[in-house]
């Protein structure tokens, strides 16, 4: 690779690593979409180095004191969404390729009405949610992740809307990601998949990610919930919006059959 496509893959970085910190989510899309936009690197390889990155991510931002989480929000979250990943890995499987397009149409339309009434509800909920909703929305998000890589709305869409404190929603967020990206990485890792380039990139992207992850957490910018939420927003529907145009291809192909 030329200097100027290792500039803009740690530049890539730089901007997923900042948003992953703030909101506990994204930097796989961050990082996926601007690669794929600027046709950079191989998105195959870019996949699994996101899953090591995000790894980084989670020990700069949660490392040193500890961390603020709530155990009752987490541990059902955590559970159902490892449980989810391989529920969603043996989906991906089981379905035909036209559903799994038509799947991914809907997903994208849903992930955006669910974006937009995040901010419409511009207040949290005035008590916490009942477990069980925690454990679907960790599962549905294990699932989406095992499915499509994409499985941040559900939970940050549900997680959003509690009366929970910032760091509380975030740190879960980032917990639970990394507890999926190292799931993946054991799959891949027992598959073979693991390749020298791939390790090559996420030494150089590595101490990027745990330089402004430790920068973010050290002198985090001041910023409302109500902000952090329309940050939340945007990308929910980035992804949203991201899902729906991967999928017209495939679904105008399938009608016209």
């Amino acid at each position: 690779m030329s200097l100027q496509v290792h500039v803009f893959f740690l530049l890539c970085v730089a901007l997923a690593t900042v948003a992953q910190s703030l909101t506990g989510f994204a930097f796989g899309l961050i990082l996926l979409g601007l690669v794929a936009t600027l046709q950079v690197l191989p998105l195959t390889e870019v996949a699994v180095v996101i899953s090591i990155l995000t790894l980084g991510n989670a020990l700069g931002t949660l490392g040193g004191p500890k961390p603020q989480l709530d155990r009752a929000v987490l541990m059902p979250v955590l559970i159902s969404s490892l449980l989810g990943v391989s529920l969603g890995i043996w989906g991906l499987g089981a379905l035909e390729g036209g559903q799994i397009v038509w799947l991914r149409l809907l997903l994208g339309g849903l992930i955006v009405v669910a974006s937009l009434m995040l901010v419409v509800q511009s207040k949290p909920q005035a008590q916490l949610s009942g477990q069980p909703s925690f454990w679907l929305a960790g599962g549905l998000c294990g699932l989406l992740n095992g499915m499509f890589s994409s499985g941040g709305p559900p939970i940050v869409y549900h997680l959003y809307r509690q009366p929970l404190g910032y760091e509380v929603i975030r740190n879960t967020l980032i917990t639970v990601f990394a507890a999926n990206a190292a799931a993946r990485l054991g799959l891949v890792m027992a598959q073979g998949q693991l390749t020298l380039s791939t390790l090559w990139l996420s030494a150089e992207a590595l101490p990027l990610v745990l330089l402004l992850s430790w920068l973010v957490r050290r002198y985090p910018p001041k910023l409302s919930l109500r902000t952090v939420r329309w940050l939340v927003f945007v990308l929910m529907a980035l992804a949203g919006v991201s899902l729906i145009w991967d999928s017209l291809p495939g679904v105008l192909a399938a009608r016209a059959v």
